[in-house]
């Protein structure tokens, strides 16, 4: 590991100052370093040629019309791109599923789109890791 001195203004450092604090950190080096891994993250997402590991959460309502077969079908055309998926029944009206995906950035990314735009999806969410940001770490 390399040392790198770097320059913040009061107002930043108290930011990551509270930063340390909530998050459990053992000092600002550790908490410098996982705000560098997001940004290189958020960078490196943004090829969507890239490939990348990723979960896909989303809330729907099971009662909609013809919703399940609707994902069902979106899964079953991009079926080279799912790892893995999970079911959770919350309430009587309402499913969670959680899917982890493999694949291209911009493969990946359309398919969340297209789960979460669907009618009856009530919240989704997609969490995208490119691999070769992953490999830059090692």
């Amino acid at each position: 590991m390399q040392r790198v001195t770097i320059s913040l203004d009061d107002a930043l450092l108290t930011v990551i100052d509270e930063r340390v604090a909530a998050h459990g950190y053992q000092g600002r080096s550790e908490a410098i370093r996982d705000l560098l891994r997001a940004g290189l993250l958020e960078q490196a997402a943004d090829d969507p040629e890239a490939p990348c590991v990723a979960t896909l959460s989303y809330v729907y309502d099971h009662a909609t019309r013809e919703l399940s077969k609707r994902l069902n079908n979106a899964f079953h055309e991009h079926h080279d791109l799912t790892l893995s998926t999970l079911h959770v029944h919350l309430d009587e009206g309402k499913c969670m599923e959680v899917s982890v995906l493999k694949g291209a950035v911009g493969e990946v990314s359309a398919l969340a789109r297209q789960v979460m735009a669907e009618r009856g999806v009530r919240h989704g969410s997609a969490q995208i890791i490119p691999l070769e940001a992953l490999v830059a770490e090692q």
